[in-house]
């Protein structure tokens, strides 16, 4: 799903909005947490979603019980392996299919197309999480509830656009009752900012992108043709 797509505009974000805010409103915070983490989900796995749902529901799970070990004893060998498998994960889907390929290229050997399609945002929240287990490690990160981590990794404004934030900037807002409550002002305010990023994905990024990705084809198929010589 895309941002400036008529599902998101028209039905995703006015509909996950008003039932997270009307939760708010009736003191049902926990729900509203669950249901924008959930609705998050959704906007994640809206192409394919067992694959990618189950993917970054790995992560996630990974990611949380190490973190939890972390706070309560921290420890090198344990920081290590949450990155350890932090990277293998992102390494599997952005470099194998390339060493595979280089590797038949180099040796003449047949080997086999696997095909691994990377799936989007890996690379957001596998950073987002290691970033976590480093503080976990350092102490300077303390033990959170289950839901409010999967909200902090999901958080669909960022999450398969970025930017890679920190867990001090958005895990304490989940218990301040006052994001819970519609304010007219915030509204305003995100809604100023929406449509600036949207004028700038529609009017300037979609048109100069028509060009760019003309001239990757050509790089990508040997044609030199738009080179001066």
């Amino acid at each position: 799903m895309l941002f400036n797509s008529a599902p998101f505009l028209f039905a995703f974000l006015p509909i996950t909005f008003s039932i997270f805010f009307l939760l708010g409103a009736n003191n049902c915070q926990t729900l509203a947490v669950a249901w924008l983490a959930t609705a998050s989900l959704v906007f994640y796995g809206w192409d394919n979603p067992l694959r990618l749902i189950s993917i970054i529901g790995f992560s996630i799970t990974f990611n949380f019980v190490i973190g939890w070990m972390l706070v309560r004893r921290p420890s090198r060998t344990l920081l290590a392996i949450g990155i350890v498998g932090d990277l293998l994960l992102l390494g599997y889907f952005k470099y194998v299919g390339f060493f595979a390929e280089t590797i038949g290229v180099a040796t003449g050997v047949a080997v086999p197309n696997l095909n691994v399609v990377l799936p989007i945002g890996i690379s957001f929240f596998t950073f987002t999480q290691i970033a976590f287990l480093v503080d976990a490690a350092r102490g300077e990160a303390r033990e959170y509830k289950p839901l409010h981590y999967l909200l902090f990794v999901t958080f669909f404004p960022h999450l398969i656009a970025g930017p890679i934030y920190h867990h001090k900037e958005i895990m304490p807002q989940f218990e301040r009752h006052e994001i819970f409550r519609f304010d007219i002002s915030n509204l305003t305010l995100g809604l100023t900012w929406f449509a600036i990023g949207f004028s700038k994905k529609v009017l300037l990024a979609d048109p100069i992108a028509q060009y760019g990705t003309s001239i990757f084809r050509r790089g990508s198929g040997g044609q030199s043709g738009w080179i001066c010589r």
